[in-house]
């Protein structure tokens, strides 16, 4: 029995299981459409000042710069405790103002609470995800994608546990938000962190990940169906106690994998295994050498770095020793053997004078965050995020005034669908990533320029504001923002390495908040307050008719928006170009990680290849 729990707690199901449920905590600043009002009753702020908060929450659950320089320094565990701490203390202290135990603060002083507060989730958010990818470094693309979508589903989560045990008392959803992620990091907190790396066969992997794939989507269509039943119908409190406690059940159900894995064994392997620099695990081939003697060697050889060498130099005394068995005279021998030398000793010079040239790690190697961001692939990556994310979740601020300029009366359907939709596209582009990566050895930025595309048609469809369209393009809108969320980090783990990833993973992340302040603050605001401008100055609306002067201005019809969106196509399709110029950059990256894989040939052995690739 205790070989069977020490077995269990060295699975890394078990760690993604847990994981799973820590990042169904880290997204709660979802949910602050759902605690805002009762904030802005109760402090008594105007609409402008609930936007101000909503700002600083969107700076605070995005920028991880201090849980990536953390992550540098400090262990797994440590970093999730710390995230726990900075939640309780911020969201207790929104908690504590709100129920009048402690005085009421100023606005700005309001915006650093709940930025210091949503700060929190990028903390979980960054000691999941390093210690998860690192522990499947082949299914890279999944498992960000699996991650990130329980982050974008924590609010909706949140929001149906308030539903069923509070509503609609909304100062216990803000004491909920306080005190629930923090109870589940101290809990999972000794279970998620890097193992070593162990034996896995691929496609008994993949069993398991459509195990997760198919609870995700069941969750998914779970809380889709409440959210209809609860606008549809009136649901007593039982049943929606019933419901609560349903879903915990789906979210307790990915711990069953670990335990089928233990109890029923991993699948061995014959050979041993060693590791790529990638993380990626790869049988050794075993081979005869000239002198008879057996030597197991990596099937993927390298000619660049000094392993590569030292085998040159191994292979060099090999022929060595078998000439000197043979009956040629010494002189011949000696003749053979000089020149050999030099062409070996050539090799090395010329091998050692490009290694001199090359300063820093290649492209697919461990770059340090300074490393990285004097890349051109750093910035290429980056801005396209700024292109896609940033006009993503632009829309998805403005859903709902596009929904009421529309003329809908419950624009907040839309708010929901998009959210979905995003779950679904992190979730969908997370197993897709890995088909194309994994099996054709293609780079992941393809699905981001795809992505990116349909965002463009998306956008184009906010703009002309046809009847019916901001279904389609909340769609579109919503599931091409959500494939960033899994293909961004994946991608930046395979050109820049594991070992840093929770620096760069952090400084990739605030591509999403200066999206949002270029395009939403700079872009979208004022071309809104403009065109409502002219609707009240020429008594066009009939919401503008009866404005007081000194109130926000009201815009109606498409032309509210229609420009923003114009941009934000023309926004997504330079985002197209930008991947397209990646894709063609990091080929050979992905061929030299995934390259094995996608070819139906055997690999030849190294020995084979030494001899004409090692000398040139």
């Amino acid at each position: 029995m205790g070989d069977f729990w020490q077995r269990l707690y060295q699975n890394k199901w078990l760690v993604l299981a847990f994981s799973i449920w820590l990042q169904s905590c880290s997204g709660v600043g979802y949910a602050f459409g759902s605690y805002s009002p009762i904030i802005k009753s109760v402090l008594g702020y105007d609409q402008r000042g609930i936007s101000r908060l909503g700002v600083a929450k969107d700076i605070g659950d995005s920028v991880g710069l201090v849980a990536g320089y953390l992550c540098d320094l400090m262990p797994i565990w440590a970093l999730i405790l710390v995230g726990a701490l900075v939640n309780l203390l911020g969201y207790g202290l929104i908690w504590l103002i709100i129920v009048k135990q402690l005085t009421t603060v100023p606005l700005w002083a309001m915006c650093i609470i709940i930025l210091v507060a949503t700060n929190g989730e990028t903390f979980f958010n960054t000691g999941a995800l390093v210690a998860c990818v690192r522990n499947f470094p082949q299914n890279r693309g999944g498992i960000v994608g699996i991650l990130k979508g329980f982050t974008g589903l924590s609010g909706a989560i949140f929001t149906q546990l308030y539903t069923s045990f509070y509503a609609p008392d909304q100062a216990k959803f803000i004491f909920l938000v306080a005190t629930g992620p923090a109870m589940v990091a101290i809990f999972t907190v000794s279970i998620i962190r890097p193992l070593p790396q162990a034996v896995s066969i691929i496609k008994e992997d993949d069993k398991k990940f459509n195990f997760i794939y198919s609870i995700c989507l069941v969750i998914a269509a779970y809380l889709m169906g409440v959210m209809i039943v609860h606008d549809f119908f009136k649901v007593n409190h039982t049943i929606q106690v019933a419901v609560a406690f349903g879903l915990l059940f789906l979210l307790f159900t990915p711990v069953i994998l670990p335990f089928y894995a233990v109890l029923v064994g991993e699948p061995k392997k014959d050979q041993p295994d060693i590791e790529s620099e990638n993380g990626i695990k790869e049988p050794l081939l075993t081979v005869k050498t000239p002198s008879g003697r057996e030597i197991k060697i990596n099937p993927r050889p390298t000619y660049d770095s000094q392993s590569s060498q030292d085998y040159m130099v191994s292979d060099f005394s090999e022929m060595e020793d078998e000439r000197a068995r043979t009956d040629v005279s010494d002189g011949v021998r000696r003749e053979l053997l000089v020149r050999m030398s030099s062409k070996l000793y050539k090799g090395l010079a010329e091998g050692a004078v490009k290694v001199k040239r090359k300063r820093g790690p290649r492209r697919g190697q461990d770059f340090t965050l300074s490393q990285a961001l004097i890349k051109a692939d750093f910035w290429l990556l980056f801005l396209a995020t700024v292109c896609g994310a940033g006009s993503g979740i632009t829309a998805v601020d403005n859903l709902g005034q596009m929904g009421e300029s529309q003329g809908y009366q419950n624009a907040h359907i839309f708010v929901s669908l998009i959210s979905i939709w995003s779950f679904l596209g992190r979730l969908g582009s997370g197993y897709a990533s890995e088909i194309v990566a994994r099996d054709y050895a293609a780079p992941r930025p393809i699905l981001l320029a795809c992505a990116q595309a349909m965002m463009a048609v998306g956008h184009f469809l906010f703009a002309m504001a046809w009847p019916g369209s901001l279904y389609i393009s909340s769609l579109l809108v919503g599931f091409g923002y959500g494939c960033h969320w899994a293909i961004v980090p994946a991608t930046a783990s395979e050109i820049f390495g594991l070992k840093n990833f929770g620096a760069l993973y952090n400084v990739l992340t605030t591509a999403i908040p200066t999206g949002s302040l270029i395009f939403s603050g700079l872009i979208a605001g004022p071309i809104y307050d403009a065109e409502a401008e002219k609707q009240r100055a020429g008594a066009l609306g009939a919401y503008a008719r009866g404005l007081v002067k000194d109130e926000s201005p009201v815009c109606e019809g498409a032309v509210c928006f229609q420009l923003t969106f114009f941009i934000m196509t023309g926004v997504c399709i330079f985002g197209v170009l930008l991947n397209l110029i990646l894709i063609k950059r990091t080929y050979r990256v992905y061929r030299s990680l995934y390259g094995k894989r996608a070819d139906s040939v055997e690999p030849r052995p190294a020995i084979e290849n030494a001899s004409s690739s090692n000398f040139h």
